[in-house]
């Protein structure tokens, strides 16, 4: 399980590193996809570590510590053999992993909160409540800002979920389980 865990942080990992790139070079309409996987991969990796929290509880009772104990705690009580040092390497992968994701995600809501840029790197106006209907009077002009209305619209959306789904990122049980909180 412990395996798994990690193989999911690498895969999460990934997925930020993949979404930054995008928002770096300016590719806002791929967010939508780029959120969507890193919400997959969030979701198989609270599965996770649900099934490693009840392995893991399984054997800390078994060598006679509390249903909670932290990794470092269940290393330290393991049998004789490669038991330590295997719980023991996977507590310090663990923790590099989830330093690097935490690092990345911070970086991809700094970078998404800057938003998107136009040439010359001059922010996207905001469109207010109305615009769009202002805008649709006849002719060719309205058109276009209609129609960069709606595609403004559209990116903030994409910048949002990815906000909201890059933010959720925590992990908060993992924590617990290193001995990290």
């Amino acid at each position: 399980m412990l395996w798994r865990e990690r193989r999911q942080l690498e895969l999460l990992l990934y997925r930020l590193e993949s979404q930054l790139l995008h928002v770096r070079a300016g590719n806002w309409q791929w967010l939508k996809f780029t959120a969507a996987d890193v919400e997959k991969v969030l979701e198989n990796l609270r599965f996770d570590t649900l099934a490693r929290n009840i392995e893991s509880s399984a054997r800390a009772i078994e060598w006679h510590l509390p249903a909670n104990a932290t990794l470092p705690m269940i290393a330290s009580v393991a049998p004789p053999g490669i038991w330590p040092e295997l719980l023991q390497e996977h507590h310090h992968g663990l923790i590099l992993l989830l330093k690097q994701v935490e690092t990345t995600a911070a970086t991809n809501v700094e970078a998404l909160l800057t938003g998107p840029q136009r040439a010359g790197n001059a922010p996207l106006r905001s469109v207010q409540p109305g615009d769009i209907m202002a805008s649709a009077a006849p002719g060719a002009v309205a058109q276009a800002d209609t129609v960069d209305d709606v595609t403004f619209l559209a990116e903030n959306a994409n910048i949002e979920r990815a906000l909201a789904v890059t933010r959720d990122c925590s992990l908060p049980l993992l924590k617990e389980f290193l001995g990290l909180e």
